[in-house]
């Protein structure tokens, strides 16, 4: 498993802001609550640790959100573009079955 721990305090904070203000526009703050005890109950994975282990937070969502993660990455992914001026021009891939959002992550991340 690859984690992320070089990226700095700062943009792993606003990587969680990111996650978190989509998952709340999407469901409500108490269903994004209900997100997080599945995550850190089934994957040991704390708010604070979604940047750095984004391979394991992709995983738990998946699971958590079946077919339905699909979306919220792909909003996930254009929060952060637009965050991030410089990846704006980023051709992530959306096709489903060709997908994998924690790899997106870590290039949008490595380029941010």
């Amino acid at each position: 498993m690859t984690t992320l721990d070089a990226l700095p305090g700062e943009k792993n904070d606003k990587i969680f802001q990111i996650i978190d203000k989509v998952l709340k526009q999407v469901f409500g703050e108490e269903a994004t609550l209900f997100i997080y005890k599945y995550l850190e109950q089934n994957y040991a994975l704390r708010q604070s640790d979604f940047s750095k282990r984004i391979d394991v937070f992709a995983k738990g969502l998946e699971d958590c959100l079946s077919s339905g993660a699909f979306a919220i990455e792909s909003k996930i992914l254009d929060d952060i573009s637009a965050v991030y001026g410089s990846l704006g021009t980023m051709d992530f891939e959306r096709k489903p079955e060709r997908y994998n959002f924690a790899n997106q992550m870590k290039s949008a991340l490595r380029k941010a």
